[in-house]
């Protein structure tokens, strides 16, 4: 999936969910902020800066992967949070993977169980603000990577599956510095079919 401007312009995504679906592991006070004010404010900052660049009319992957500075601040954490959001669905407890990517991380970790562990070390070990990832190398084996700041694994040229966001933003009004309390809820929220879809597809 590419991520094209409309009219020169990116948009604030939709949420595919009601503001309140999350909880508790996301608030909708959590995602008033989150989606509308810091989302929104990376949105209009790429926004104010693609006129007359050398990235103007390119896609929001293409911008993460040839930009540097601000440019890359701004679209990377586009494309992070439009993928964070898009994952989500409604609480529901004993949720597992489903489809291939259940089979791969089973593969590659040797349970669900053990990738849950790993990839929570990732999210509560990464120093300062940033993103933990699950991604696909060329050859589909399932790779843990931390990214800082607005990192996301389309840079090291993997796909992109699940994350955690790890800036305090997405998480201090609901648990303050308790990050691996809010990292063991989300797990609670994931749209494995979602996830699934992303990992099976060719783009």
């Amino acid at each position: 999936m590419r991520t094209e401007a409309k009219d020169g312009k990116f948009e604030l995504m939709a949420l595919p969910f009601e503001p309140d679906a999350l909880a508790p592991a996301i608030s909708a006070e959590t995602l008033s902020f989150h989606h509308g004010k810091h989302l929104q404010t990376y949105v209009n900052n790429l926004n104010a800066a693609l006129p007359g660049s050398e990235f103007e009319g390119l896609t929001l992957e293409e911008i993460v992967v040839k930009a540097e500075g601000g440019v890359l601040n701004n679209a990377g954490q586009i494309l992070n949070h439009n993928l964070y959001f898009s994952q989500f669905k409604p609480y529901c407890e004993q949720n597992e993977p489903v489809g291939e990517l259940g089979a791969a991380i089973n593969r590659d970790f040797g349970s669900f169980d053990a990738f849950k562990q790993q990839f929570q070390a990732g999210g509560a070990t990464l120093f300062g603000s940033g993103w933990v990832w699950l991604a696909a190398d060329a050859d589909g084996k399932l790779h843990i990577v931390q990214e800082p700041n607005a990192g996301n694994p389309v840079r090291r040229g993997m796909k992109p599956i699940l994350t955690f966001d790890v800036w305090e933003h997405a998480y201090y009004l609901d648990y303050q510095n308790r990050r691996p309390d809010h990292l063991a809820q989300l797990w609670n929220v994931l749209d494995w079919n979602v996830l699934n879809a992303r990992y099976t597809s060719e783009a």
